[in-house]
């Protein structure tokens, strides 16, 4: 299982191109062969996935029963311009306009690693988003991984 750690900050050149840091790149040997996918966060950001990690996300969306509504609907904003991303021969990947927009970046960004994903935020987003600390960091830690929203292995 991937696990991602760090924050980055990065910046992206006129055409969109954002060179992958090279401790972030340590972290995903095979990235050069496998790729990733870049898609929208649930917040104004970008999500990007090593190939594998979407893959078995996918795997999970084709388990969902899509005669339901609300499944067809999550399905389609879920993976809404959803795109491969491939390392160019200087280690660079092509983010595309529409998410970019989407995302509200420009030129600098950072990358937030979380687990087996990593979040690609504008800097100014991020910053406001990680200045906005809840009052009482421990007691919504205390609600989150107090076992009340657990999910037992296998489950």
């Amino acid at each position: 299982m991937v696990q991602l750690l760090g924050e980055f900050d990065c910046k992206l050149d006129a055409k969109g191109r954002m060179m992958v840091p090279s401790g972030l790149k340590k972290q995903l040997p095979n990235v050069d062969q496998e790729g990733l996918v870049v898609n929208r966060g649930f917040e104004k950001h970008l999500v990007i996935y090593p190939r594998k990690v979407w893959e078995d996300i996918v795997a999970e969306l084709s388990k969902l029963n899509q005669f339901e509504a609300k499944t067809r609907e999550f399905i389609r904003f879920f993976t809404r311009g959803a795109t491969e991303l491939t390392l160019d021969s200087a280690g660079r990947v092509n983010l595309p306009k529409s998410l970019l927009e989407y995302a509200g970046i420009d030129s600098e960004v950072v990358l937030a690693c979380q687990f087996n994903k990593i979040e690609l935020w504008s800097k100014s987003a991020y910053d406001n988003f990680m200045d906005s600390e809840p009052e009482d960091f421990a007691k919504l830690a205390e609600e989150v991984m107090g076992n009340k929203r657990r999910v037992e292995d296998g489950e």
